[in-house]
């Protein structure tokens, strides 16, 4: 396969720009305009943001992308379907007013919002997964496939489970139905070291199954009701809560992919991604802890895997920040330098999984050729 094109431009803004300029005009060198959207619905996916967290993408991006989409005759909306765990998102009404509180509505945004897979998460469509190895069909929420183009808008972060969030996990893991997103995190379910855990119930409280009880004032969870959805590895300070299956991380990555295989096969797809406030963990948190990288650029790519790519080499070349999760833990007597900024702010992650099998199934190429403008 032929290197993809990757676009780049940094946040530099000369008096008298701006960076929704630079923005727009990294679009239209990227190609945008080259898509068909005249009299077209354009889905727009992107993250509105849990409450509570400040490191989500402002909707000024989206007003600046869904007027790219408007001057070219398109129908856009901004999109996002809802989440497995509980929080503020986790039925459309919710989502919608979470979207709305964090700033997002068609005034702002410049077009209208709809939750992707429906009032209850179950509004989906099983979607043949093409070349898929560990999922041949994914379960999509239905608005997203309804659309005639796509267009992510990622902020590019850490993520707790899977490394960063990116291109591929936006499209992948958000346009996953609740079912979808059962799938996709089923390969692997937590366990608790009780010498570590602390009774503290942090744990149970991000637990959307009722799945974690504390008989003897520890954690223990239910594998018959625990859905693997992870979040109570992220919730645990104090490391008591693990994934027992080495695999379960990759399988995660790989299925993920698939899923971005199944939303993006067949039809017209862009991809952006935002590579500032790098927070370590995944914006579905309802905190965000400070970024562990400086603020890089905007990126720009037809291809997901290719800007996934960039966007993780960029980051990888970055100098990490002090104060932060990344650099506390580089600074911690005895710790083992990784050499991956990554893992060595979330040791347990493996991500270059979800890269790999991404090219390997045809999504995109990791091989890029990186436009500065």
């Amino acid at each position: 396969m032929e290197k993809s094109t990757v676009y780049f431009t940094d946040f530099r803004c000369p008096v008298g720009t701006g960076q929704l300029d630079k923005l727009k005009r990294l679009c239209v060198a990227a190609g945008i305009e080259n898509i068909d959207m005249d009299g077209k619905f354009v889905a727009i996916k992107m993250h509105f943001g849990e409450l509570g967290n400040l490191a989500f993408l402002r909707p000024n991006y989206a007003r600046a992308v869904a007027e790219l989409c408007k001057e070219r005759g398109g129908l856009p909306f901004l999109t996002d379907c809802n989440t497995l765990y509980p929080g503020s998102r986790k039925n459309a009404l919710e989502h919608l007013d979470c979207a709305n509180l964090n700033g997002f509505n068609p005034i702002s945004a410049g077009c209208q919002i709809i939750i992707g897979d429906g009032l209850r998460g179950t509004d989906d469509v099983e979607v043949p997964v093409v070349n898929g190895e560990y999922c041949q069909t994914a379960r999509i929420g239905r608005a997203v496939m309804d659309a005639d183009v796509l267009i992510s808008l990622t902020h590019f972060k850490g993520h707790e489970l899977t490394g960063f969030g990116g291109a591929i996990k936006n499209i992948g893991m958000g346009c996953g139905s609740r079912a979808g997103k059962m799938d996709q995190h089923k390969s692997g379910k937590p366990a608790v070291d009780e010498s570590l855990c602390r009774g503290c119930k942090r744990c149970a409280k991000e637990c959307g199954s009722q799945a974690i009880s504390f008989p003897n004032k520890k954690a223990v969870i239910d594998p018959d009701k625990c859905k693997g959805c992870g979040r109570c590895i992220g919730a645990c300070g104090y490391d008591a809560v693990y994934n027992p299956n080495d695999s379960a991380n990759e399988e995660l990555d790989r299925k993920m992919a698939e899923y971005a295989q199944a939303v993006c096969h067949g039809r017209p797809c862009f991809h952006i991604a935002l590579v500032q406030d790098v927070s370590p963990n995944c914006d579905c948190h309802g905190e965000n802890d400070a970024p562990i990288l400086p603020n890089i650029g905007m990126f720009a790519s037809f291809d997901p895997v290719a800007l996934d790519q960039a966007c993780a080499d960029a980051c990888l070349k970055a100098q990490p920040l002090p104060n932060s999760q990344l650099g506390d833990n580089l600074a911690a007597p005895g710790w083992t330098c990784h050499h991956d900024h990554f893992k060595d702010s979330n040791p347990n992650i493996e991500w270059k999984a979800t890269l790999d099998q991404g090219e390997k199934i045809g999504l995109g190429t990791r091989q890029y050729e990186l436009k500065t403008i």
